[in-house]
């Protein structure tokens, strides 16, 4: 749950979140707040797990409010994380959430483009067990 800390600050109350910062926000304000907080070493794996990542590109293509540079997973431990997080959406009812299928996560991914939908189906070779 920490690589989702910075939902704190964003302006989520679906979540019960009343920040003032958009969503796609919360994992570089997940970051800053690790960083401040004396554990640097967990701050980029809140940036890096948006998605599938967020490149440069994205940020300039589609305007995001992010600053302009790579927030892609790089180690194997953020892209378990980036890959684990796609199965399960934030819900502010308290219930859990239900498992989405790969189909359901590469169908959403489409909208991105085929890169992300790619990324994310490396990782189903990666991390799937039978």
């Amino acid at each position: 749950m920490l690589h989702d800390i910075g939902i704190l600050e964003t302006d989520s109350p679906e979540l019960g979140c009343n920040g003032r910062h958009p969503y796609v926000c919360h994992g570089i304000l997940g970051r800053k707040m690790l960083e401040s907080s004396g554990v640097p070493a967990y701050g980029p794996i809140c940036e890096r797990h948006i998605g599938v990542g967020i490149s440069a590109q994205d940020v300039r293509q589609q305007n995001l409010p992010l600053p302009d540079r790579d927030m892609l997973p790089v180690s194997i431990e953020e892209q378990i994380i980036c890959y684990a997080d796609k199965f399960f959406s934030k819900n502010g009812s308290g219930r859990r959430a239900e498992e989405k299928s790969v189909e359901k996560i590469i169908d959403g991914l489409q909208r991105y483009g085929p890169e992300k939908v790619k990324r994310f189906q490396r990782w189903v070779k990666m991390f799937e067990f039978e």
